[in-house]
């Protein structure tokens, strides 16, 4: 089965997920990072932490706007795939990367975004689970 992988410390990314579980049929789990076998996909927390991670049912992988495009062509709907074709076109995806980047490095100041979202993954480790840190 096909994996999206997502922060899931973050109101915003969460927020996203939410609305890709809602509106965006596909066959693809989609789960945050901190509750997934990160080993077993072949991911690590950095790779996570820098950009939602698309692992593949055939072993693909993809990253940031390539694993949304991913997603969205794993829809069983029309639209969603053609959005994700359109998303994986070399001037779209020459713009989505750095527009992608930009709201990483803002995501905290998104709707639905908390502070939290700004911080490192060990960062919020230290502040939100002391005992873990």
């Amino acid at each position: 089965m096909s994996t999206f992988v997502y922060d899931g410390d973050c109101a915003f990314c969460t927020s996203c997920a939410k609305f890709v579980e809602r509106r965006i049929p596909t066959g693809a789990r989609v789960v945050p990072w901190q509750f997934t076998d990160l080993d077993r996909l072949g991911l690590t927390e950095g790779q996570c932490e820098e950009a939602v991670q698309w692992v593949g049912s055939d072993g693909s992988r993809a990253a940031g706007p390539d694993a949304i495009a991913a997603l969205l062509a794993s829809s069983s709907r029309r639209g969603w795939r053609i959005a994700g074709a359109g998303l994986r076109t070399a001037p779209v995806r020459a713009t989505a990367w750095p527009v992608y980047r930009w709201v990483a490095r803002n995501r905290h100041r998104m709707p639905g975004g908390t502070a939290a979202c700004s911080l490192p993954q060990d960062m919020r480790d230290r502040r939100y689970n002391p005992s873990n840190g």
